[in-house]
């Protein structure tokens, strides 16, 4: 019984990708077609926002096609994770490298891309092990 209980309180590996899928879609749209103005918010380059953007529609689109699955293939659901941390540590490294010159505001932005990545990882692998 707290088997079953536990698991009703834990997202399906479905839910965690089509929620990931959803908030990439919009994130990458918006740095995509935001990409000028952000650049001057954030103090960010242009091309930086336009490719990050750029690859977040292609991962959820991606998301998006594995959720239409009968099942996702708990292979594939330990790449999405994969993904994530690395996008999350891609983050890291723009952070400590010195690679770019942010300010207060284009620092909190990759922290929250951060943030956000491990968050999902962690939903995923949550569901992953409640799913085997």
């Amino acid at each position: 019984m707290a088997t079953l209980a536990r698991r009703s309180k834990v997202l399906t590996l479905r839910q965690a990708l089509l929620a990931d899928s959803i908030v990439s879609g919009v994130v990458g749209g918006l740095s995509l077609v935001g990409a000028g103005w952000l650049a001057s918010l954030l103090d960010l380059p242009t091309a930086l926002l336009a490719g990050s953007g750029t690859i977040a529609i292609a991962y959820a689109a991606v998301l998006a096609m594995l959720t239409r699955r009968m099942a996702v293939p708990s292979a594939a659901g330990s790449a999405v994770v994969g993904g994530n941390l690395a996008w999350a540590a891609g983050g890291v490294l723009l952070l400590v490298s010195g690679w770019v010159e942010s300010n207060g505001l284009g620092t909190g932005f990759i922290l929250v891309h951060i943030v956000g990545a491990l968050i999902f990882a962690e939903l995923q692998l949550m569901a992953l092990h409640t799913e085997r």
